[in-house]
């Protein structure tokens, strides 16, 4: 079956973008595609390796630069089951290692640390240090809160990332973990051999995030607790959405939209309980006239929702898909300027930029379709 891929090319030049470390690059004029993005479940929690999520992202490198992709599984830590996996980037082993090693020992135990191996690839520099930790959390230091682990371990991320030079986390959850670099899809899994690692959930990204150089620390996945985030498009609501999560005590150190996504859901599916579904009603509401339309009842919810969340709703065109241990989810703008595609093969759900990379992944798969715009596709753990 032919697929019309639409892209979106255009030149960039942005000078003198400051940030702090790891090293973010000053100048860059870099032709931009549209991103790819591709996720999978297994409902039944079956673990599969990421040699099909490779070749699938691969598939769409027409979507990317060669300036950054990135993975994320779920299930990959079954010896340190209860433990969070601190991945961070260091520019070296020094100073910046020393300074983590301080925190994490004022805020908690680790339980076992290392280098996450990595395998040299001709087509990817090595720029910064990737190290793992598997930590766990003191819970009586933080007061006034239902989730002390959780939140304990935000804090220690907003904190190391805001405050210490030379370090970045970029993967923070429990039994899962986030791979990625500046560089092509194929190199990417290469240098991680992701096909070493088993996961029951895998999310994908192939570019760089909007309006940002393509360095390590900015490549998709982006990730926060439980939550993993992969977006194609852009999120013109920016700032609001940044001061909206801000003023609840987040920190946004990466100058891209996609961060901001992932504190989104942390904010309001684990802070404040909402359903997967009623974030995405949150985040990216039918239209005032839709919701006239609708029965009172219903009329009345979204209405309070519009009203309540009015800072976190996002503009722009975007295809997003977002992971937690318990399932994934998929959603686009509300006029869906950016494509998104489902299929199912029995047990899986997979959802993606394009059919073609679903179908890499399972020649089989059985049930390809289309949602609607602003229709969240969710695929859940099965107890």
């Amino acid at each position: 079956m032919g697929l019309i891929v639409m892209e979106l090319c255009m030149v960039i030049s942005i000078s003198n973008i400051s940030g702090r470390s790891p090293k973010r690059p000053y100048r860059y004029n870099i032709v931009i595609k549209m991103c790819g993005i591709i996720g999978v479940i297994d409902r039944t929690m079956s673990r599969m390796d990421g040699s099909s999520i490779k070749k699938a992202l691969g598939l769409m490198d027409e979507r990317g630069s060669g300036e950054g992709s990135g993975y994320a599984a779920y299930g990959i830590y079954p010896d340190y089951p209860d433990c969070y996996a601190i991945h961070i980037f260091f520019d070296n082993l020094l100073e910046p290692k020393s300074m983590v090693d301080n925190i994490l020992q004022k805020w908690g135990r680790v339980i076992h640390q290392e280098e996450i191996p990595t395998y040299e690839q001709p087509n990817l520099k090595k720029e910064h240090i990737p190290w793992r930790y598997f930590f766990k959390p003191h819970t009586d230091i933080i007061v006034g809160t239902t989730d002390p682990a959780d939140d304990t371990v935000k804090h220690l991320v907003m904190t190391i990332n805001s405050g210490v030079e030379g370090a970045l986390v970029f993967s923070s959850g429990i039994n899962l973990g986030v791979f990625k670099a500046a560089g092509w899809p194929e190199d990417v899994a290469n240098f991680y051999r992701i096909e070493d690692y088993k996961g029951y959930i895998w999310i994908a990204h192939n570019r760089y995030p909007t309006n940002t150089p393509g360095w390590w620390g900015g490549a998709h996945p982006f990730n926060l607790l439980d939550w993993a985030v992969v977006h194609n498009g852009e999120i013109t609501s920016y700032g609001t959405n940044r001061r909206y999560v801000e003023s609840h005590g987040y920190k946004c150190t990466m100058f891209t939209d996609t961060e901001v996504v992932a504190y989104l859901f942390d904010l309001l599916g684990r802070r404040q309980g909402l359903s997967s579904q009623t974030v995405v009603n949150a985040l990216a509401p039918p239209f005032w006239d839709d919701i006239d339309r609708m029965p009172s009842k219903k009329e009345e919810f979204m209405r309070t929702l519009r009203l309540t969340y009015g800072p976190a709703l996002m503009n722009g065109p975007f295809a997003i898909i977002v992971a937690t241990k318990d399932g994934i989810v998929g959603f686009t703008d509300r006029i869906k300027l950016r494509p998104l595609v489902v299929g199912e093969s029995g047990s899986r759900l997979y959802i993606s930029s394009e059919e073609a990379a679903i179908r890499v992944m399972d020649p089989l798969v059985e049930n390809i379709y289309m949602p609607r715009a602003g229709e969240p596709v969710i695929g859940r753990i099965v107890n």
